[in-house]
């Protein structure tokens, strides 16, 4: 992670200052048999959460751009859409202990509508996608991304706030 100085020519962290690390996330939804359904993929060759199920598309926001912004770049990188209808979903807060690479800010978005047909464009980072339906919780393959569970059983239960936490 590259970390810009201050005017003095010292990061953040030398000040002591607190920094966080921004993500966005896209769940790409649909209509399906039993309610709503939500496109996931199977994290492989990562180094982080390997082997879980997480949100189809994710990533950090780089430098300059916006949370919108990094989520439209992620779906067309790791899915091959564009064009996404996004609804913000939340704003979480979270740590894994206070380590300063564990203190994140992750945006989450929906979207209904996009243009393509979602698919694998990365086989060394994800070993698949499925579509699981929202309605029950125990439809969820296992294991998901700890963080990312608590984000889809607000949207299944239809109960997002927009800033929410976990971890602390």
């Amino acid at each position: 992670m590259t970390t810009a100085s201050t005017p003095a020519g010292r990061t953040p962290q030398e000040l002591g200052r607190f920094v966080v690390v921004p993500a966005a996330y896209v769940f790409l939804t649909r209509d399906g048999g039993h309610g709503t359904e939500v496109l996931l993929q199977l994290r492989r060759g990562t180094g982080y959460m390997d082997d879980h199920w997480a949100a189809a598309a994710a990533g950090h926001v780089e430098q300059g751009e916006t949370a919108y912004a990094a989520a439209q770049r992620e779906a067309t990188e790791e899915l091959g859409v564009s064009d996404l209808d996004l609804t913000f979903v939340t704003a979480m807060h979270r740590t894994r202990g206070g380590e300063p690479i564990d203190e994140r800010i992750d945006f989450f978005f929906t979207a209904r509508a996009w243009t393509g047909e979602p698919r694998v464009v990365e086989p060394e980072k994800c070993a698949g996608l499925r579509w699981v339906g929202l309605g029950e919780l125990g439809e969820l393959p296992q294991p998901v991304v700890p963080h990312e569970r608590a984000v889809l059983s607000a949207l299944g239960a239809g109960t997002t706030t927009p800033y929410s936490t976990f971890g602390f």
